[in-house]
Formats: structure tokens, sequence, C-alpha cells
């Protein structure tokens, strides 16, 4: 892997050195045949949105995944779904592929399925001048028609056979499917194959800059289980009777705040529980407890969030937190704590930034101005950091848009078009023969 990611950084070295400094003739008319599929662009998007595709409306996903397919299909891609276990309750995934035999390897990322499902009261498109709002407008439905389109430019303009390009559109990255490690096999043996994976996750602008991220956290959890000795409170902080579990909980928490804090990481308790008798329901993630102001409490649980930018730095977190958790207990307390991680992170490489570098220089070129790298603590977890070890990947070259996950999801129409030329003329570099 190391000598695959130096060989990676020497190509993008030399592709920065070497891209002209005005557009060829090639990439002019990739521009053009962008342009030109402008509001049929907008009209595919529009198609997609207009059905629900809601992790767990397998049949909405795999309705949108039929959309993709057929415009894969017609620019001569061999397109195959792939199922998941019965069990998963999941759509699948959409794969598609080109073999070129031309230039390096290239892997595309987008993902069918969005936060909202059926029962969603989110207009599925809602026009509002330069902007849309909508179920996924930007999570990531414009990115995935991004994709699309910059490859019909290439087609159109005749370079795109002669191109090694691998596609995934995951059915599942909302709520992946459990367990990940089938759920993300495929993609994983597709991200050892690639050179480069782009993922089109949405691009968030900041003053008129777009961006995109060569680095995202990892996404998991942690769960603290607190035990004390059930008793009248009139002996509470005594050697017999102890502080109680919700004492305990309050000075690990503390102690966590104070003694575990670090750059780019965070770790949040979303669910904090305690009393007498407690229990949890994961299907509603609801929690119950019974307890009286007059009784010390005998058990507390929390349920928190962990994101890191490396696989050190979560190292680092978990025997911190695991050191608090087991030392310098209260009185009459006990205490542990579990991990869990979902999403491994993407720390950022010098081969990243080259790729970030070839994105901007694309993007420059064609009159669009630079791309800014968004931090990484700004943004959540991707399908992306599944491959992260095995290939160089970035992303945040989809569209651009507001309110991600939320009721006031919105899109900025012409951020399909930008990001389609850039998309289209980044992976024409990559996968020119001297790119060797």
């Amino acid at each position: 892997m190391f000598k695959k990611s130096l060989a990676a950084a020497a190509t993008l070295l030399f592709l920065a050195a070497s891209a002209h400094a005005q557009l060829t003739d090639t990439e002019q008319r990739i521009i053009a045949a962008v342009k030109q599929r402008t509001p049929a662009a907008l009209e595919l998007l529009e198609k997609s949105v207009r059905i629900n595709s809601g992790t767990l409306n397998p049949e909405g996903v795999r309705a949108v995944g039929e959309i993709y397919r057929a415009e894969l299909d017609a620019l001569g891609f061999r397109t195959r779904w792939i199922d998941m276990p019965p069990d998963m309750k999941r759509a699948g995934h959409l794969v598609a592929t080109q073999q070129g035999g031309q230039g390096k390897r290239v892997l595309l990322l987008g993902h069918l399925d969005t936060v909202f499902e059926k029962a969603s009261s989110v207009p599925l498109w809602e026009r509002q001048g330069d902007r849309v709002r909508g179920q996924g407008v930007n999570d990531m439905k414009g990115g995935d028609v991004i994709m699309i389109e910059a490859l019909r430019a290439l087609k159109t303009v005749g370079v795109l056979d002669r191109a090694n390009i691998e596609i995934m559109f995951t059915g599942d990255e909302e709520r992946g499917g459990q367990p990940l490690e089938v759920a993300r096999a495929d993609m994983v043996a597709m991200g050892k194959r690639a050179d480069y994976a782009l993922s089109f996750e949405g691009s968030a602008r900041f003053d008129g800059v777009d961006t995109a991220s060569i680095a995202r956290r990892s996404s998991g959890g942690w769960t603290l289980r607190v035990k004390g000795k059930p008793a009248h409170s009139m002996g509470v902080f005594s050697a017999q009777s102890g502080y109680g579990a919700i004492y305990e909980t309050a000075r690990i928490l503390n102690a966590f705040r104070e003694q575990v804090i670090e750059p780019s990481l965070t770790f949040n308790p979303g669910l904090a529980f305690g009393g007498t008798n407690i229990s949890y329901a994961e299907d509603t993630a609801t929690a119950s407890a019974f307890g009286k102001s007059n009784v010390i409490a005998r058990d507390a649980e929390v349920l928190g969030d962990l994101r890191y930018l490396s696989p050190e730095q979560g190292e680092r977190a978990r025997q911190k937190m695991t050191a608090i958790v087991t030392t310098g207990n209260l009185a009459g307390t006990s205490a542990t704590i579990s991990f869990k991680e979902s999403y491994p992170p993407m720390p950022p490489t010098e081969a990243g930034r080259q790729l970030a570098d070839l994105y901007s220089k694309a993007s420059q070129e064609a009159g669009l101005g630079r791309i800014g790298l968004l931090d990484p603590s700004l943004r959540g977890a991707g399908d992306v950091q599944f491959i992260a070890p095995h290939t160089v990947g970035i992303d945040g070259l989809g569209a651009a848009g507001r309110g991600s996950h939320t009721d006031d999801e919105d899109l900025e129409i012409a951020s399909i078009e930008r990001g389609a030329i850039r998309a289209a003329i980044l992976i024409h570099r990559l996968t020119q023969p001297a790119a060797r």
C-alpha cells in the first residue's frame, strides 16, 4: 500500500506539472457538452428525486437505481445489481464497469438512498428560483447526476470508451446494512483495484468557494455502563452506601471533557439515563428509567458518539476513556465502557493533497475558481472511508446545497453544471496515457 501511495503521488505531481495552462481542444469540447446538457441534467435530477428512496424503502432505492442504470447502459457501461442477504433488509448496490485499457483505474462512488423515509413530510421536489428543495437533492442525488453527466460529456467527445472506470452506487449509505463487512465487501474489492477514488457527496461552499475533502473522521460509538449500591439517600457519600451510579457517571463524563479532548476528536454523550431500574430499546432508540429521589441510583447508562481522524488518534481516545472509567471510581461504584466503529477514519495523505490540487487546477482552468479543502470536523462519515486504506481518494465532488438531512435540504441548481465540468476534466486527465 505504501508503494502504491508513492506511485500515485508521483503520478499526480507529473500531471499537475504537465497540465496545460490552457484547456485542450478536447477539454473545451467537454465543457461545451456539459453545458449543452444543463436543462436535461436538471430533468434527470428531478426524475430521480421525485422517487422516495429512504434507506428502508428498498423498492424506491431500486427504482432510482434503475433510472441511473439506464443512463449508464446507454453510455456503454456493463451494469449489474448486487443484492444483499434478505435479513439485512437493504436494497443492494448498482455497479457499472468500463474497461478501456487506458490510463489509471478510477472508481466513482455515489449512493441511491436518502435519510427521508416513506412517511417523510418533506416535499419530494420544490423549485425555488435558482435553488431546489427536496428529498436528497444534495445528499446525494445531485452528486449522482453530476457523475453521470460528466461521463456523458466524455462519451460525447469520444474519450470515455478508452478509460478504465468502475462505479458503485450504494443503496444503504445513510443506514448501512449489518454487518458492514458484508455490505461493503464489494466496494472494498473495487477500491483495492483502483488507483484513485472520486466520491460525489455534496460540496460545501463558503464565500463563493466550493470545497472538497481528502480527510473524513470515523463514525462509531461507545456505551458506558455504571453500577452503584441501591440504598436510602440519607447515606449518600458515606463509605457504606457510596455515591451511586449517577454521581459516578457525572464524574466520568466530566473527566472525558477535561482529559480526552484534542483537535479533530469528538465524543458526544447523546443519551444518558439512570435510576433504580433502567432499560433501552435499540429499535426505537428509547430509554426508560424508574427511580426515586430518596433512593441512591443503582444503574446508569450513556450512549455516545466517537469520531477521530486517524487510527492512532482513535486508539489514544479509547485508552484514555477506558482508564478514566476503570480507575478512580467513587465509593460503592464500578463502571465499564465498550466501543464500536462503523466507518473507519480517512486521514489526510500527501497523495490525497496532490489529487485535490489536480482537481482544483481543473476547476481554475475551466474558469470555475479554486477548490478549497474542507475541515474534516465539518463533515460526517461517508462510503469513501471504507476504501481509503487501499487507494487515493477525494470526496465532495457533488452538488452545493444547504440543510443536508433536514426538512430544508436544498441544492444550488448551477452547481450541477459546475460539478460536471470539473469532474469530467479531472476524470479525463486521470485516464490519459500520461497518467500511467
